[in-house]
């Protein structure tokens, strides 16, 4: 359930791509991230192997990842798969954390991040499909960050919107068992980041006490 990263499905078309500022978004991650403190650092999360620190290195990692795919700047970086080790957080990670997000951010805002094929936690994929899973992650993982450390959580609305419609049309590819846990209904009333987060295989009710 903590790997967003899907294995992509959707084929490349010589049409524009839509794009997505990212920098509203991150900006909401990168100030949920300022709020937590150290005594938080191990607390549980919505990700039942991570802590709260395993999130936040979570999130620097895939900064830089999808940093350097909307570049098409492949290596190292985007070669990695994110399930492969443990995230941890680096000693400067309050300063480097907002930082890899804003330069995440930046790389997207280039229309041509969305066109033609990238790489990320080594799969190949469509840019506008980089750009969504991008999207994805900072939506779902800022809601982890914001649950598990008391934080309210009001993310960017083209970010929420982008993110709901992608989970969505994930739900009947044979593949996404391995990619996100089981979907978990929700009330048809409920908040569009309920049920984005429902999508994503989360318990929109989770707390750290369940």
């Amino acid at each position: 359930m903590t790997d967003t990263t899907p294995t992509p499905t959707p084929t490349p078309t010589s049409t524009p791509a839509p794009t997505l500022d990212l920098g509203p978004q991150a900006a909401v991650v990168a100030r949920l991230a300022e709020r937590v403190t150290d005594e938080q650092l191990a607390d549980p999360t919505p990700c039942p192997e991570y802590a709260v620190r395993n999130i936040l290195g979570h999130l620097a990692g895939l900064a830089v990842a999808f940093r350097d795919a909307g570049r098409k700047d492949l290596g190292a970086t985007t070669d990695t798969s994110p399930g492969s080790t443990l995230p941890e957080l680096g000693a400067d990670w309050r300063e480097e954390l907002p930082k890899v997000l804003d330069e995440m951010a930046e790389a997207w805002r280039d229309p041509a991040a969305w066109t033609g094929m990238t790489r990320a936690g080594g799969v190949d994929l469509p840019g506008e499909i980089g750009g969504l899973v991008a999207t994805d992650e900072l939506v779902i993982h800022g809601w982890d960050l914001a649950r598990a450390t008391g934080q309210s959580y009001t993310p960017d609305p083209a970010a929420l919107q982008a993110c709901h419609s992608f989970l969505e049309a994930s739900v009947d590819d044979p593949g996404r068992d391995g990619i996100f846990g089981p979907v978990v209904t929700v009330e048809p009333d409920a908040s569009l980041l309920a049920r984005a987060v429902g999508l994503s295989g989360r318990n929109p009710g989770w707390t750290p006490r369940s």
